[in-house]
């Protein structure tokens, strides 16, 4: 039992210091209460996980799409049916890669087939029609890839940045306020820590991301090439029998 001399605990003043703490370490708080270096970084970092997934999602729908209009396109053009049709049906605005090839082949075929001074010379330009095409079309799937794999990169080391940020700034306040109580440390701390898993946040998604979409991309670039040869070999068996 505490003596009349012995003063009592203020506990109103503990309650409320407590709750003080409480409020600071709150990610709001933590946030708010950050160096304008370390506040910067998270923003940066969060902006950045927005975007890369919008592009996660685009990128997402859009190989779904391609994937199924891929499958439309050889159904049609395994049919039976005349590629002349096909052809006319497609136009001068395919909507996917694949078609953009095969009307790319078919353009080539037509311009030159008159003009062409051997089946070998036409069948050159005609691959190189689809190989071309199917380069172009490819670098317009694959863009934006190169910030997924940038921010899966760095992300980790930009948040790493900000709690190095974060604890300098714990130390100086440590030595100007020449007191180690959680009060002074806590909130430097927790900004620190805050900043490495917005860091985290914006780089796991990134990489796992990345290596999904690179995988589709890089099957789907493969039954393009499927069908570049086997319609180019189905072009030279034409050409060698109209000689």
């Amino acid at each position: 039992m505490p003596t009349p001399s012995t003063p009592l605990p203020d506990l109103n003043g503990i309650a409320i210091a407590t709750d003080a703490i409480t409020q600071n370490l709150s990610i709001w708080g933590l946030f708010m209460s950050a160096d304008p270096v370390v506040k910067l970084i998270m923003i940066g970092l969060l902006v950045a996980s927005f975007w890369s997934w919008t592009i996660i999602f685009n990128k997402a729908i859009r190989i779904k799409t391609l994937f199924s209009s891929a499958s439309q396109f050889e159904d049609s053009f395994w049919s039976g049916g005349s590629l002349d049709v096909l052809f006319e049906r497609i136009g001068n605005r395919p909507r996917d890669p694949m078609s953009a090839v095969f009307a790319a082949a078919m353009r080539e075929w037509k311009r030159m087939g008159t003009n062409a001074r051997s089946s070998i010379t036409l069948q050159e330009r005609i691959e190189r029609a689809m190989q071309v095409t199917m380069n172009r079309e490819m670098d317009k799937l694959e863009r934006h890839m190169g910030f997924l794999a940038s921010l899966g990169s760095t992300a980790t080391f930009v948040g790493l940045f900000g709690t190095i940020w974060g604890i300098m700034n714990t130390f100086r306040a440590i030595a100007a306020a020449q007191n180690t109580s959680l009060a002074v440390v806590a909130p430097g701390i927790g900004e620190a820590l805050i900043a490495t898993a917005v860091g985290l946040v914006a780089a796991i998604p990134a990489v796992i991301a990345y290596q999904k979409i690179a995988l589709e991309l890089n099957r789907y670039a493969n039954r393009l090439d499927s069908f570049a040869s086997e319609f180019g070999t189905i072009i030279s068996r034409q050409l060698e029998e109209s000689h």
